[in-house]
């Protein structure tokens, strides 16, 4: 993304998440209006979506970005496989270079599969597929991984030609903002009034901020890793954030909301200066000065960095874990076919 695209971007941004429509705001609601339309229309020419092998939970936003979505999908898998079922991850790979369908490997790169795919994969080691095409990508998932039961779908909500089982629906803190479709507010389709049935609304931050009746997450970071350590999986080179106090820190997000990661930094005592950068930043090169001593990040931009690249710096990535609330897996489980109701593969 070109600097004068990044400040565009930006600037939309804090107009959108304003509690009140602003000038800016409303003076896009004719593009809104041709979004809605073009919206609907492409829903109406989408094919119909056909079952697929396994029954599928599909997590997604309302709202463009920055509401949980990753973390959301991980602790999910990571519950499913505690319930005993025994998931895989459909993806469409965002920011990806080509739109074919393939499996996320460990050692493929967030060029090549998506940060976020790339991520979910090294956190919760199930197969992971990539693809513009969801539904050849679920099935290529599960002709390849037999054994696999339940699909989840990382942000499939606006995909109408995907098969869904179930819904889960994320919001942060920040709800739907001024309340206004694309580009005047921060909305990818109407807050509906009611429910479906087989969809169910996370709060990710721990406070109901829509009408719409959900469960409570809390968010929460307790360690920070050496970069190397952290992408060769050797838990015991972490270190508890604590151990970091006293030391002056660079944190850099490229997250859809990085300051709600720097807030949390802070609230563990950190000294932190504050670096932000675009979402799905790619770090083609390096956003700070090969002099700094220790920066901190998040696990979406840890899988883009090369440690070739960082000379003396120390990496410290800190991992953001999700705590579901009880009893949402066995509410989305029982939307579900039992594996066994599943239609054969083709």
């Amino acid at each position: 993304m070109g600097r004068w695209a990044a400040a565009a971007e930006a600037l939309l941004v804090r107009h959108w998440w304003r509690a009140r429509p602003s000038g800016l705001s409303l003076a896009l609601l004719p593009l809104a209006w041709l979004y809605r339309a073009l919206a609907q229309r492409q829903r109406r020419r989408a094919p119909l979506p056909g079952r697929l092998p396994v029954p599928v939970v599909v997590v997604g936003n309302l709202v463009a970005g920055g509401a949980g979505k990753t973390p959301t999908v991980i602790a999910l898998v990571q519950a499913l496989r505690a319930a005993g079922r025994q998931p895989g991850v459909i993806s469409r790979g965002y920011g990806r270079e080509g739109a074919g369908v393939r499996e996320v490997g460990t050692d493929d790169s967030a060029a090549e599969v998506g940060d976020e795919p790339l991520l979910i994969h090294r956190r919760t080691a199930v197969p992971v597929w990539v693809g513009r095409d969801r539904s050849a990508a679920a099935r290529a998932l599960c002709a390849a991984h037999r054994g696999v039961d339940v699909l989840v779908a990382d942000d499939g909500l606006q995909h109408a030609a995907l098969w869904r089982d179930a819904e889960l629906v994320v919001f942060d803190a920040r709800g739907t903002g001024n309340g206004l479709l694309l580009p005047a507010g921060p909305l990818r389709e109407p807050l509906p009034q009611h429910l479906a049935p087989r969809a169910r609304v996370l709060y990710t931050d721990g406070v109901a901020s829509t009408p719409l009746p959900g469960g409570f997450a809390q968010r929460r970071i307790a360690l920070a890793w050496p970069l190397a350590a952290w992408r060769r999986g050797d838990a015991a080179a972490a270190l508890p954030l604590a151990d970091l106090r006293g030391r002056r820190l660079l944190a850099v997000a490229g997250l859809a909301a990085p300051q709600k990661f720097f807030a949390m930094l802070q609230a563990q005592g950190l000294d932190i200066a504050r670096l932000p950068l675009p979402d799905h930043h790619d770090y083609a090169t390096l956003p700070w000065p090969l002099s700094t001593t220790d920066v901190v990040t998040t696990e979406k931009d840890a899988v883009k960095l090369d440690p070739s690249q960082l000379g003396a710096t120390r990496v410290w990535v800190v991992p953001l874990d999700l705590a579901l609330p009880a009893g949402l897996v066995e509410e989305l489980l029982a939307l579900l076919p039992l594996p066994a109701a599943a239609p054969p593969l083709p």
